[in-house]
């Protein structure tokens, strides 16, 4: 379960990122581009973020998280590039 939390952990990350480019560049230079990518793009975001939380919900108890690091593990998903930093420092290997 551990690994497929850093699987998701790293993919919402990277989902997260692409989202952002998506709306802050392809928006501006191509916008039929924008409009044909971001369905696709926020549908697959949303699905791993849900699956983010819920996996971390799993895990709480096998990670031995306080409720503070617990906190800080679901905030970190709205933040970008905070996946990929609870993926290095809060995920412990089973």
């Amino acid at each position: 379960m551990t690994k497929l939390f850093k699987f998701i952990a790293i993919a919402e990350g990277i989902s997260y990122l692409v989202l952002f480019f998506n709306m802050l560049v392809l928006k501006r230079l191509n916008p039929e581009l924008y409009k044909s990518l971001l369905y696709p793009i926020g549908m697959a975001h949303g699905l791993l973020f849900i699956s983010y939380v819920i996996l971390a919900f799993m895990i709480w108890k096998n990670q031995k998280w306080t409720i503070k690091e617990f906190l800080i593990v679901q905030v970190a998903s709205l933040i970008p590039f905070g996946t990929f930093y609870i993926e290095k420092k809060y995920i412990k290997h089973a």
